[in-house]
């Protein structure tokens, strides 16, 4: 089938903006975090502070003058609106990652994960999503440049080392089953890349030392890998079964012992000790963050070495 050439540059070109764009999100989280103070040293100050409430009762101001309808408002530090900055930047670069895909999709008429380029361009956008969503509900926003760099990384490597041009998948990638299987593993992946990057936060904030006092709670980080693991682990069940499904379709078994089956059943072993360990009491803490990152780990080098280094039935990188 033909490509839309002019849609399929303007998906490179807004891939590119949204590379660049997660860039100085990430630069403007990574001074957040550089220039907030610790979670100690604000309460102190805001203990100290006469009007360090959201709204000053009754329309009282600082110095203890009293105006009808005054409402004084804390300044935001520069910190704050640092980080403030970087997410609407992340959430400006979703956009355009969304609108890459979209507009990849439309140019070559069929779902845009055929290939390593685009897989790892939906797994980073997954990634992004969820980082945005937990920062709403969990007080680690200035943690978002250790999130965003190594997405970054991932999508300038995708960009340049695997990028592909727009074209039609090959003929055993034209099933169904490529928007079912493909989208479900790249989404669940990009999930876990968050968890993974909390557990290792945490494996440092325990450590107890001076360097890492600046990182948000070791509880805090601990709940969010956990409650992000527990969304992402069925999805990348499911994507396991489909592939087996798939697998059977296409080639006449379900499991054959492929590389990347192999590490795919390793990695989801390692997750499902992570949730059991995490869910019993005394495996809390650093060994269950040792197991997520383990299977962290296995997850990027699934990505990577895999598809990239081994020969098997799934070594369609699609590198031009």
């Amino acid at each position: 089938m033909p490509v839309n050439a002019a849609l399929a540059t303007y998906s490179d070109w807004t891939y590119g903006a949204a590379v660049a764009i997660y860039f100085f999100a990430a630069v403007l989280y990574l001074c957040e975090a550089a220039f907030a103070r610790p979670a100690k040293a604000r309460e102190r100050e805001l203990a100290g502070t006469p009007a360090s409430g959201a709204v000053a009762a009754g329309g009282t101001q600082a110095d203890g003058t009293w105006t009808p309808g005054l409402v004084v408002r804390p300044e935001r530090s520069r910190a704050e609106r640092l980080g403030r900055m970087g997410v609407a930047l992340a959430v400006l670069g979703a956009l355009l990652q969304a609108a890459s895909l979209v507009l990849r999709g439309l140019a070559t008429e069929r779902a845009p994960w055929g290939n390593m380029y685009e897989y790892g361009s939906m797994l980073t956008l997954a990634a992004v999503v969820t980082w945005l969503v937990l920062s709403r509900t969990f007080p680690v926003r200035r943690l978002g440049g250790f999130v965003l760099v190594p997405i970054v990384i991932l999508m300038f490597l995708g960009g340049t080392v695997l990028y592909a041009d727009a074209a039609p998948v090959q003929p055993a990638l034209q099933s169904y089953w490529l928007v079912v299987h493909v989208s479900v593993i790249s989404v669940s992946s990009g999930v876990l890349l968050v968890p993974g990057v909390a557990s290792v936060l945490y494996l440092m904030k325990s450590s107890g030392r001076a360097r890492f006092r600046r990182l948000p709670d070791a509880d805090v980080l601990d709940r969010l890998a956990y409650r992000s693991t527990v969304f992402a682990f069925p999805l990348f069940t499911i994507g396991i079964i489909c592939g087996a499904i798939w697998a059977e379709a296409a080639w006449g078994r379900f499991w054959g012992w492929d590389p990347k089956e192999t590490v795919a059943f390793v990695s989801w072993v390692v997750y499902a000790a992570y949730l059991h360990a995490r869910a019993t009491a005394g495996w809390r803490g650093r060994p269950a963050a040792w197991i997520n990152s383990l299977g962290f780990a296995l997850t990027v080098f699934n990505l990577f070495f895999i598809n990239l280094v081994t020969t098997g039935l799934h070594s369609y990188a699609g590198v031009g």
